[in-house]
């Protein structure tokens, strides 16, 4: 994967932790990886939206609305990962490629 991704990803934890500077470590891994529901949970809406799935609602979300609710999940998701991994980089790539060998076999 890109450098860039990560180096933003890193932007966005530090500007959280300055933000959350009196919570302690644990509370900031814990409502780092909560928030990954909430997004996922908006990632939803959207798709409800989207599909007209609410009669009360109807098409309320587009697919680009989608789109741009799964980019703030998996973003969401990077940071909470570097927030508790030393190296989240290393510990994402590791672990991709581990999905993929086991369900792609290798050429």
């Amino acid at each position: 994967m890109a450098e860039r991704p990560w180096e933003q990803v890193g932007r966005l934890r530090k500007w959280l932790d300055e933000e959350v500077a009196d919570a302690s470590p644990a509370d900031v891994r814990l409502l780092r990886v909560l928030k990954i529901g909430e997004e996922y949970g908006e990632v939803a809406e959207a798709l409800h939206g989207a599909l007209g799935a609410n009669p009360r609602k109807g098409r309320s979300h587009s697919w680009t609305d989608v789109e741009k609710e799964l980019v703030d999940t998996i973003v969401t998701a990077m940071v909470a990962l570097d927030t508790i991994a030393p190296d989240a980089r290393h510990t994402f790539e590791e672990r991709l490629d581990a999905l993929v060998d086991r369900v792609i076999p290798a050429p």
